[in-house]
This record gives structure tokens, C-alpha cells and sequence, in this order.
């Protein structure tokens, strides 16, 4: 198989209080993949992700993306190419219009002009929020503001897109947009949820970490399915949800 889009390796890490966070985990995600990561809360995924882009740097193993390590020398080109979308969308919109909130990365990279229109307005695009452009963040609803955070990071035209909770306090309509767009990106996808539903919808791989360890990398609906590791490590489908009656789903 090709080199991994991203390849973490024996990533070990420890806060300043002692509390050990993670301890050697490997994870690949190859391009084009949409994979969830799983697990209970304090099981180390918001560790894991701020390794990802050099947020966090790693007390021992090794992270790359793309071949490139994650390094405070190469921190820039990392960033570009992992783009995180945080949770609330607000703290990624903070600009007076949509527009500048989305060019705000590329023209920190040195973007300008007509380049610059055009990554904007083709990240919008691929959102379905191309006609809201001039529009004050704040004024939309919450589901379009999570479209533009994401807009926000597809203008970097990154290599790998990390979603935190990416359904979170969303709507059922909302829910299913959001849904059908990250389905249509041809990027690597990397879903941080407890959304289980979510990720057997949109990501045929799961990664389950629990206290600091990975503890299955499974099709998801292998892992959905497994009564035994599911209640091991605190991971509880709706009520009423039952993967088998639905089936393993198509990536």
C-alpha cells in the first residue's frame, strides 16, 4: 500500500501535571480515506489530534503527514496541509464577512488578487455557502457557520481535514447537509465523534482509543457490532439504533 497520508507511530505524550495522555499509539490513514476516531471522554483523541499539526508536539514517537515530520521547523507546511475544524465553529469565525473569515489563511500564506478570489469562492462552493459570502458570520445559524469553518480550512486546500464533533448541536436537516458535503470532498478525512451513527454513515474505518492506547482498528461497523468492545470502553449507540438492521454501509 502507498505511504500514509498520515502515520503516527509510538506517539507518547505527558502534560506538564504528570497526567500521561497517550501512551504509543500508532495510527495510518492513507489518502482518500474517511476514518472516525472513537472512545470515551479522556480517552486521548483531542491528544492525539493536536499532534496532528504541531499544536502539541510529541514527548516520544514520530508523526508525519505525508512523509514531511512534524517538526517546529516544518510547522507552516503542516498546518496547510492538517486542517483542524474545531468543535464550535466560532472559534474559527471571527472576521466581519464570511469572505474574510475564509481568505484569512490564504493570505497569510501570501495569497492575493484574483488567486485569492478564487479559493474562497471555490471553498464556499463546495459547501453550499458561495452566497452568503458577504454576509456577517454571526447572522447565520449554527449549522451554516459549521460549513464555513470548514470552508475556512478547504481554502488552505489541505491534504487531510480533522473534524472535531463534527455533528454536535446541529439540527436534523442540518445534520444531513453537513453529511452529504463531506461525502462529496476528495479529501482524507479524519472524524473525532461520539456521533456513532455518524460515523457508520460517512466513515467505513473506525479507531477506537481508550485510555491512551488504541484498542481496535476495525471496519466500523465491525466495531459497532462488537457488544463485548463497546461496552468495554464506554461507547453507547442511540436508543433504538441498531447497526445490524441497517448493515455495514457503503463508504
Amino acid at each position: 500500500m502507498s505511504t500514509p497520508v498520515l502515520d503516527v507511530q509510538g506517539l507518547a505524550f505527558a502534560y506538564p501535571d504528570g497526567h500521561q495522555a497517550l501512551f504509543g499509539v500508532d495510527l495510518h490513514v492513507h489518502q482518500g480515506e474517511r476514518v472516525a476516531l472513537l472512545g470515551p471522554n479522556g480517552a486521548g483523541k483531542t491528544t492525539l489530534v493536536l499532534h496532528l499539526n504541531g499544536i502539541l508536539t510529541a514527548g516520544k514517537g514520530t508523526v508525519t503527514v505525508s512523509g514531511l515530520p512534524v517538526a517546529k521547523a516544518h510547522l507552516k507546511e503542516i498546518r496547510r496541509r492538517v486542517g483542524i475544524v474545531f468543535q464550535d465553529p466560532d472559534d474559527q469565525l471571527f472576521l466581519g464577512t464570511v469572505r474574510q473569515d475564509v481568505a484569512f489563511g490564504p493570505a497569510n500564506l501570501g495569497l492575493k488578487g484574483p488567486e485569492l478570489d478564487r479559493r474562497v469562492m471555490d471553498a464556499l462552493d463546495r459547501v453550499g455557502m458561495a452566497d452568503f459570502v458577504d454576509r456577517p458570520p454571526h447572522h447565520l445559524s449554527y449549522g451554516q457557520r459549521r460549513r464555513v469553518a470548514v470552508a475556512t480550512v478547504l481554502a488552505m486546500e489541505p491534504e487531510v481535514l480533522v473534524l472535531d464533533e463534527p455533528s454536535s448541536n446541529l439540527d436534523p436537516a442540518s445534520r444531513r447537509e453537513l453529511a452529504d458535503i463531506l461525502r462529496s470532498l476528495d479529501v482524507t478525512v479524519l472524524m473525532v465523534t461520539h456521533d456513532l451513527p455518524y460515523a457508520l454513515e460517512l466513515c467505513p474505518r473506525s479507531v477506537v482509543l481508550s485510555e491512551g492506547v488504541v484498542v481496535a482498528d476495525r471496519p466500523t461497523f465491525d466495531v459497532l457490532t462488537d457488544d463485548e468492545l463497546m461496552a468495554a470502553h464506554r461507547l453507547e449507540l442511540p436508543w433504538g439504533f441498531d447497526p445490524r438492521r441497517i448493515g455495514s454501509l457503503p463508504g
